[in-house]
């Protein structure tokens, strides 16, 4: 296993302690899981489109037979129909 030095502003600093400290990690813990996620392909849009799905999940599970093409077309929304 490799060490690296990084430099960081205090700011930067101070805050990722802070969020190493509520996850009950360290912020080379972090910064390694961070490194990893990136060289392993994980996709950077992935945590976004986990927390769409869980919204449409709960969507679904609060109206259910939603379906968001039932919904009316922008034009009959608000009656401007293309004359």
């Amino acid at each position: 296993m490799r060490n690296i030095t990084v430099s960081v502003p205090d700011d930067v600093y101070r805050a990722a302690r802070i969020a190493a400290a509520e996850r009950g990690t360290s912020v080379s813990a972090l910064v390694k899981e961070h490194l990893q996620e990136l060289t392993m392909g994980e996709d950077v849009q992935a945590p976004a489109r986990r927390k769409l799905l869980e919204a449409l999940d709960e969507v679904g599970r609060k109206h259910p037979g939603f379906r968001a093409a039932d919904n009316l077309p922008r034009d009959e929304l608000y009656d401007r129909g293309l004359h």
